[in-house]
């Protein structure tokens, strides 16, 4: 895989320790509370949510908690949704796969983006929890992404490494199968942790490995530079017709996508790396019936 930063020298993770699961800043390999979920603090103006990470960075130079285990860094309330066809390669693949490609080919380039449901924050798994292929599929893929976690406000406070499994097969028999591709038990990973916006800036590599049986079946990276739309561009359409009073996360579309001969199966490890962001492992299951 391409040679990817594994993560950024401050983090938000929220975690288990114990009985509790709780927030956290981890400053290099320490972690502390962070005192606030991610919810409240993405209800604070920007400058007020950062003093309050700041606070807790500083706290963790000398107040270190015990980690059990590092989970999904969104709250339950929270949502998540996708931008789709933000890069050259995801239309291309859209097309691919599609009985008929050319709405791919008008919402490249549609000042509107294609903005859609993909989880909820409890149906979110984390790092090292197994991500999720329909067993009514036979052709799935991960879609490794740039999260954007977005402020009450509309402003980006940071950025999460995520995963946006699909089905191919289904979205490509009918567009309108759309939600069924997308929206299934375990189809949306995100993790490790959250990078601040004020502590690391685009542009990303993004880059991606399988592995099967122990051994790599595809590798493939890109770079957010390869987009199609910017970022804030992405956030502002999200807001135009939707509140968030608490936050939400905004996967921003995938650059990286295998070829018609492959398709994801039950027993594959899936490794995507952000540069300065992080590192989000998952082995995947069928799901379904």
């Amino acid at each position: 895989m391409t040679d990817i930063t594994a993560r950024a020298p401050i983090g938000l993770a929220r975690v288990r320790s114990g009985d509790d699961v709780l927030w956290t800043v981890r400053n290099g390999d320490v972690y502390a509370p962070l005192g606030a979920t991610l919810a409240e603090l993405l209800r604070l103006p920007r400058d007020e949510a950062r003093g309050v990470v700041e606070k807790a960075r500083v706290d963790a130079v000398g107040a270190g908690i015990h980690v059990d285990a590092v989970l999904a860094p969104v709250d339950p309330e929270h949502e998540v949704w996708a931008a789709g066809v933000t890069y050259l390669r995801s239309r291309d693949g859209r097309i691919e796969e599609a009985t008929d490609g050319s709405p791919y080919d008008r919402v490249y380039v549609a000042k509107r983006p294609e903005l859609f449901f993909k989880a909820t924050g409890r149906r979110v798994v984390g790092p090292g929890e197994p991500v999720g292929v329909r067993v009514d599929s036979g052709w799935d893929v991960p879609e490794p992404e740039l999260g954007l976690v977005i402020d009450a406000g509309g402003d980006i406070f940071g950025f999460v490494a995520g995963d946006d499994a699909s089905s191919r097969s289904i979205e490509g028999e009918n567009l309108l199968y759309l939600p069924q591709a997308k929206v299934y038990t375990a189809s949306c990973a995100l993790g490790p942790e959250i990078v601040p916006a004020w502590l690391a800036a685009p542009p990303f590599d993004i880059a991606m490995s399988i592995a099967r049986d122990g051994a790599t079946v595809f590798e493939g990276s890109t770079t957010t530079d390869a987009m199609a739309r910017t970022l804030p561009d992405l956030a502002d359409w999200l807001f135009r017709g939707l509140d968030f009073p608490d936050g939400v996360i905004l996967l921003t579309g995938t650059g990286v996508v295998p070829g018609a001969d492959f398709t994801l199966t039950a027993g594959d490890v899936v490794t995507i790396a952000v540069d300065d962001i992080g590192t989000l492992t998952n082995p995947v299951i069928a799901v379904g019936r």
